[in-house]
């Protein structure tokens, strides 16, 4: 016998089976073309109930592509036929209705006698799931019962699971019978002393064959007074071994109850021990940057454990591919191909950033042209910055000082200058706003770095990485950090926002030390950044946003806070100060000295010191201290 245990077969709003969770498809694998369906009724004396219930169910199945050969109700007109007509059903529907009153009809014929042998497909539904129980939970559901001391709430059931379901979770939830909440009043207390209930929606299920139950679509389980997501998430994580620590990201999901699922190109014995521990399965492709491989492989894990809930990478390089692997199956827990864009291209972020009433600098697409972009120069006044319109970090960017640059510019991009965007010049101090949201995009976790060296110079002129994560998050920064997650639609991400803290007045965008939108990153700052306000804030990043994404909540609380500082050298210089000096000098303040993956070297040197320090005094005498050129 296969057992599927539901509320309702069909979702809200549908006259179908549903094909959510795979449920339709499951049935009717599972039966002949023209099965023959008896139904059970829940309300074997009511004859009107009856026909209802047989002519929508049977409309319910011919719409779901299944024509019945013969299809009967069985009630207590034809109740000493039971026997018989189970022997000759392929597919049995237990109806719903009023539990007790049902239970008492399958105990009057026997019924869990008669499908011990049984051998076709049984849906139960509603109060027909909930006797399927040995020992059935029924809550009350008619006026009087929850106050009716004669009323039985547990009673012998089909012995068919072991599992009680409270069903059509989106009707109940905050029902009110007898003057008291189903829920808060009624179920939770009873949920005490060993009894554990499992709730869903209509259209979940749990699908019971060969000794094994397995749980499909979101469900809750109510145990001693709680309620809490019962079903493993199952999350696909892009790349999960670059960079290195993102394997924490994992093992935090891991530790959350998530089935992790990772696609990567690297073979699997090259995973560290912490990824190959966090991971439910993984599945390598040649190449990540072939789309039709890594949608091979997502669909393999979508078969094989059901739907996907969350696909992610945190990794700027991914986010398109993750949007449209997100678009094809249709999982909504994070940025589609229909947004894409705007987070990706600077020139699309304007328009978001207007709706947020955020101050930027002015930009003119390359593409308009040198004599247009030249007018635009003339405007702001020189330099201007060249950037690529969909580009991650300095690479490719230029700092333009005159019109014999800007001419020089778009004679050495003759075939591609439209790829880029030119912007007003404004100098100030680079911060970033560095947080998780949840669903209600809400933020459940905040931190500010401070980047005092810009990224472009470090780059072009090969000098070393110097930046900090500070103690706190001024308000600011966070009130329009806020404001920008609201005008681009952010929820359920963690979000590396970058500006500018102007250094003088600017007409148009502010006064010295307002803030100044630069561009949005809809992923976790780069490097060892996230392990940074780990130790700034006392707490652990990797799991609030694994939280996140299984709870919607942070459940990680800070400690005491510091300055941590990153501090770092070049493999073709020669420093003052050795390895060991330094780790001399700040034994008891080093968190992290290691090398930078050659991938992040170009913006953050070859190797990294990391730093717990009290002062801005501290930090500044930490990063003289390792960058000192040698004499």
């Amino acid at each position: 016998m296969t057992l599927f245990i539901t509320g309702s077969p069909c979702k809200k709003g549908e006259d179908h089976i549903t094909e959510e969770n795979g449920l339709l498809w499951e049935i009717t694998r599972r039966l002949p073309s023209n099965p023959f369906v008896l139904m059970v009724s829940a309300a074997p004396d009511d004859d009107s109930y009856n026909v209802s219930v047989y002519s929508s169910m049977l409309e319910c199945l011919r719409r779901s592509g299944i024509v019945p050969s013969e299809a009967v109700m069985l009630a207590r007109n034809n109740a000493f036929r039971a026997s018989e007509l189970l022997q000759y059903a392929d597919f049995t529907v237990l109806c719903g209705g009023h539990v007790p009153t049902q239970n008492a009809f399958f105990n009057e014929i026997g019924l869990a006698s008669l499908l011990k042998s049984y051998k076709g497909v049984v849906l139960a539904c509603s109060a027909g799931a909930m006797n399927c129980a040995g020992d059935v939970y029924s809550h009350p559901e008619l006026p009087g019962e929850s106050v009716d001391p004669a009323y039985r709430r547990h009673m012998k059931g089909l012995g068919l699971t072991s599992v009680n379901i409270v069903p059509h979770l989106e009707d109940v939830r905050y029902m009110v019978l007898d003057g008291r909440r189903l829920f808060e009043d009624v179920i939770f207390p009873d949920s005490f002393g060993g009894n554990a209930f499992i709730t869903f929606r209509d259209g979940c299920y749990i699908i019971s064959e060969n000794g094994h139950e397995t749980l499909r679509g979101e469900a809750y389980t109510i145990k001693n007074g709680l309620m809490y997501k019962s079903n493993p998430m199952n999350v696909v994580f892009l790349s999960p071994h670059f960079p290195q620590t993102y394997s924490h990201f994992c093992y935090h999901l891991k530790q959350n109850g998530a089935n992790v699922f990772g696609i990567a190109d690297a073979p699997y014995e090259q995973l560290s021990d912490e990824l190959r521990g966090s991971l439910t399965e993984y599945y390598r492709v040649n190449d990540l940057e072939n789309y039709d491989e890594v949608f091979r492989a997502v669909a393999y894990f979508s078969f094989k454990y059901g739907k996907i809930d969350w696909i992610e990478s945190n990794n700027e390089y991914w986010l398109e591919q993750n949007a449209r692997i997100r678009t094809d199956f249709n999982i909504t827990t994070g940025i589609g191909m229909d947004r894409i864009s705007s987070i990706k291209e600077k020139s699309l972020m304007k328009k978001y950033y207007a709706l947020g009433n955020i101050p930027t600098a002015r930009q003119i697409k390359a593409s308009e042209g040198f004599a247009k972009v030249k007018a635009f120069a003339k405007l702001t006044g020189y330099p201007v910055i060249a950037k690529p319109d969909n580009g991650v970090g300095a690479d490719g960017t230029f700092k333009i000082e005159s019109d014999a640059q800007l001419e020089e510019f778009f004679a050495s991009h003759p075939s591609n200058y439209g790829a880029f965007v030119v912007e007003e010049f404004i100098t100030g101090l680079l911060t970033s706003y560095d947080a998780v949201y949840n669903s209600k995009s809400e933020p459940v976790f905040e931190s500010m770095g401070v980047y005092p060296t810009p990224i472009m110079d470090i780059v072009h002129d090969n000098l070393e990485a110097c930046y900090y994560v500070d103690k706190a998050v001024p308000r600011a920064l966070s009130e329009i950090g806020r404001r920008t997650v609201k005008a681009f639609g952010i929820k359920s991400r963690f979000v590396h926002l970058e500006f500018f803290k102007l250094d003088r007045d600017r007409e148009g965008l502010g006064k010295k030390g307002d803030y100044v939108g630069l561009e949005v990153n809809m992923r976790p700052a780069g490097g060892y950044t996230p392990d940074m306000m780990n130790f700034a804030h006392s707490t652990d990043v990797y799991k609030i946003w694994a939280d996140m994404v299984t709870f919607d909540e942070c459940r990680k609380q800070q400690g005491e806070q510091f300055i941590c500082a990153y501090a770092s050298r070049r493999r073709n210089k020669l420093y003052k100060h050795s390895h060991e000096d330094i780790m001399s000098r700040y034994a008891d303040s080093v968190s992290m000295a290691c090398p930078v993956p050659e991938a992040l070297s170009q913006a953050l040197c070859d190797f990294c010191y990391i730093a717990r320090l009290s002062t801005m005094a501290q930090v500044r005498e930490f990063f003289s201290y390792v960058t000192f050129p040698q004499d």
